[in-house]
């Protein structure tokens, strides 16, 4: 994985639609805000909008955050106001802002506007490339249905430099693969991890493995089995073993 220019930008999103509709069935349970609190008896109804569920341990989304999302959620008609909004709101977050609109709007479904701010994002000098980060917007991208970001985000990582080994990470991503229907990202992941470090451990052949012979990929399929036999030796019972899929599309 050879070194990104530093002359000329990776420019990934520029095929993206300007507006993206949704349908009811995209929204995750697990991206659903709590239950309103209850006061004694009374029932108190609050706006979910104005009441953001955490993105990280312990941290929530700033007023400045908030407003930002909401300015671009607004802007995103019209390309020259939402250059606007960039310039006048995004760009003059802190860091950790920064990161928390762009968790948000995933957590939205807001994909067009989260691969923007990302794509802004990866210019900012305190940038550093996380294999979880691509995994968590790989599959919202995917679960939205827009397949081609999805292979524009998976070649943008396979060019970031300096990725650390994590091997949750990957095996999250390799599982979201599986799980849409994209073997040939799925075999590519492994390979990166491989490149990067991070050596598959029982899950990441299980979950290749089994999701491969599951689409009739066999010869893709037996290469892994034979990564793994030289690891573990012969005895591969492990992939037998249940592990319940951590994304479905279903």
């Amino acid at each position: 994985m050879g070194p990104s220019s530093t002359t000329q930008s990776l420019t990934l999103f520029t095929s993206l639609p300007k507006t993206l509709t949704l349908s009811p069935e995209s929204h995750s349970s697990s991206l659903q805000l709590s239950n309103p609190k209850r006061l004694k008896s009374t029932i108190t109804m609050r706006d979910r909008s104005n009441n953001p569920r955490p993105l990280q341990k312990g941290r929530f989304l700033s007023i400045e955050a908030i407003q930002t999302v909401q300015a671009l959620k607004r802007a995103q008609k019209d390309q020259s106001i939402l250059s606007q909004v960039f310039d006048s709101k995004f760009r003059r977050l802190l860091k950790f802002d920064m990161m928390a609109v762009l968790r948000d709007l995933l957590r939205q479904n807001e994909c067009v506007l989260a691969l923007k701010v990302f794509e802004d994002i990866r210019k900012e000098h305190w940038y550093r490339p996380q294999v979880s980060l691509y995994s968590d917007m790989i599959r919202v991208t995917a679960s939205n249905g827009l397949f081609e970001q999805v292979e524009l985000l998976f070649l943008c990582l396979k060019k970031e430099t300096n990725l650390q080994p994590e091997i949750e990470a990957f095996n999250a991503l390799m599982t979201t693969l599986i799980s849409f229907n994209l073997p040939k990202l799925a075999i590519e992941c492994y390979y990166l991890m491989k490149e990067v470090g991070c050596e598959p451990d029982r899950s990441s052949f299980r979950i290749l493995v089994n999701g491969l012979e599951s689409m009739g990929e066999t010869g893709s399929s037996g290469i892994v089995r034979q990564d793994a036999q030289q690891i573990y030796g012969e005895s591969l019972e492990f992939l037998e073993e249940n592990e319940e899929m951590a994304v479905s599309h279903q």
